[in-house]
Order: structure tokens, then sequence, then C-alpha cells
């Protein structure tokens, strides 16, 4: 038959143009690997040089952030402070507007009682304030009777009593 050399020989030949295609059929391939290579390289390189000020930049950004938010306390505590004086404050004010109020009171009923005694001298002896209860019904049933100005000395009696009348506390407290 074929001498065996010469299959050996074209079977070298196959091999080595096989060889040959792939090798020019991975060389754009193996190309792209070294380009591949290049830029792995230049990102780490990059990397390198880039991420530990960008990481010493995020923690201190990260502590500023913890500053900020201390001082943001200490801001809302002492307003809650301020806030708490101011609230002091305005009861203070508004107990001494009632007291203010009751001394007003007090001096108008005065100033009202000066001027009745002041207008009407002889009157102020006769009073009805003078009589216990019981006896002032009495006499008060009596002037009705008689006196058609008793209905309006009375009711300004009863306004100076009101006037003079000490004022409930009950809701100061809150």
């Amino acid at each position: 038959m074929i001498d065996p050399l010469f299959w050996l020989g074209l079977s070298i030949l196959l091999v080595a143009v096989s060889l040959t295609a792939v090798l020019v059929a991975a060389l754009p391939a193996l190309q792209e690997l070294a380009r591949a290579a290049r830029s792995v390289e230049k990102l780490a390189d990059t990397l390198r040089r880039e991420l530990p000020p960008t990481l010493e930049s995020i923690r201190l950004t990260g502590l500023e952030i913890s500053d900020l938010s201390n001082d943001m306390n200490e801001g809302v505590k002492s307003a809650g402070q301020v806030v708490q004086q101011v609230d002091q404050s305005i009861k203070g004010a508004k107990n001494q507007a009632k007291q203010a109020q009751v001394s007003s009171r007090s001096v108008v009923a005065g100033v009202k009682a000066a001027w009745k005694t002041w207008r009407n001298p002889g009157a102020s002896r006769h009073s009805l304030d003078r009589l216990p209860p019981s006896e002032r019904k009495a006499l008060d049933l009596q002037q009705q009777d008689t006196d058609p100005d008793t209905v309006e000395q009375e009711y300004e009696r009863y306004e100076e009593i009101q006037d003079n009348a000490p004022v409930s506390r009950q809701g100061d407290d809150g």
C-alpha cells in the first residue's frame, strides 16, 4: 500500500496547517485580551491612586455629619429651654394680668362707691349694707312697694357686690 512515511508526513502537514489556522484565528482574540489586560492595569492604577483619598473624604464627611447632628441636638435642646422660659414668662404675665384685673375691679368699685357717697352723702347712713341679710330682705320688700328708684339702686348694689367678689383661681395651674 502506501508508504507509512507518507501518511506520517501528511499528518504532520495537516497538524501544522490546523495549528496555523488556530493561531491565525486566535491572534485577534489574543490582541483583545492584551488590550483588556492593559485596561485592567490602568483601572487598578487609577483605583490605587484615587480610592484612598475618596475613602478618606467619605470618612471625613461622616465625621462632619455627626458633628452637625450633635450641634443640631444641642440647638434643639437650647430651643426647648427657651420655649420653657417663654412659657413660664407667659404664665407669669397671665397671673400679673389677673391680679391687675382684680385690683382694677377693686379700684373701680371703690371709685363708684366714693362717687355715690359724694353725690348722695345722706344715703350712706341709711344703707342696707349695714343690716344682717335677714333684715335686708324685709326692708327690700318694703322699699320696693314705696320707692320706684329702689330697683335701680339694688341693681347697682348688686353690681358692686359682683365687682368686689373674689375671682376664682381654679384654672391658673394649667
